[in-house]
């Protein structure tokens, strides 16, 4: 369901730019926010290498505390978890609490209230103030920000590669497509990646008026690539970035 902010028509003759590699519960958010949506898939998610497979299997079946995934293509990955109840549960984000309860059986112990590892970290801190050994199963290119926050704080972590993300070089008639947009909404660091890659020279110039990132890490990752973002949410979530886009659609009729 869209989140409490959004009204029915708020998008209204906005043409927007879905990137992910599923149209999924974005395009269909904004679709109820009456959007013409866009599907141009700049990211493919596949599995890791075997030897990463393997590290994956052997540290789900190893001495562990608590398990931590950022994704909900992570979670799809972690499926043996559902044998050990006795292991807690975290995820960044709601959406990716969702499939990781499905795929485990039973609740997420811990979602951060803002949707962001830095969050995750500081609320772990919380609930589990002596030293625990966690598991991190996230994707080849995450950043470090778990990983390191959660050793600082004492815990003993491993992260394994639970799944890869590579980029996909979008179709000449896909690219005539984003050229009549209004926006383009970025839900991942990589998908920014892959525009500036698959665009290179014109890729500044191929975005849209509104470019929008779901939290600040994409911002960032997008900044990093060479691109502009006009709207950021202020967390990683579905709600955030639908937010931003109706917000910043609204404004833009103003201008």
């Amino acid at each position: 369901m869209p989140g409490a902010d959004d009204t029915s028509g708020a998008l209204n003759g906005c043409t927007v730019v879905v990137t992910r590699e599923a149209r999924g519960e974005l395009g269909r958010r904004l679709d109820a926010l009456g959007a013409t949506v866009v599907h141009v898939p700049l990211i493919e998610v596949t599995d890791p290498d075997p030897a990463d497979s393997e590290a994956l299997r052997v540290a789900l079946g190893g001495p562990l505390d608590w398990l931590v995934v950022t994704s909900a293509a992570g979670a799809d990955r972690v499926a043996a978890i559902a044998d050990r109840p006795r292991v807690r549960l975290a995820a960044v984000g709601t959406a990716t609490a969702r499939r990781l309860a499905e795929v485990a059986g039973r609740p997420v112990d811990l979602i951060p209230q803002r949707q962001l590892a830095g969050s995750l970290v500081e609320e772990f801190a919380l609930i589990q103030r002596n030293p625990s050994r966690v598991l991190v199963a996230q994707a080849d290119r995450a950043a470090n920000t778990l990983e390191v926050g959660l050793t600082d704080a004492g815990h003993r972590v491993d992260v394994v590669t639970a799944y890869r993300t590579v980029a996909r070089r979008p179709s000449p008639r896909e690219l005539s497509a984003v050229a009549g947009a209004d926006a383009v909404a970025f839900a991942s660091g990589s998908a920014a990646i892959a525009w500036s890659q698959a665009l290179g020279a014109d890729a500044m110039a191929a975005l849209p008026p509104i470019v929008a990132a779901i939290g600040p890490t994409t911002a960032a990752a997008a900044v990093d690539a060479g691109l502009k973002i006009t709207h950021e949410s202020s967390e990683h979530s579905l709600d955030g970035l639908v937010q931003i886009l109706a917000r910043a659609w609204s404004q833009h009729h103003h201008w």
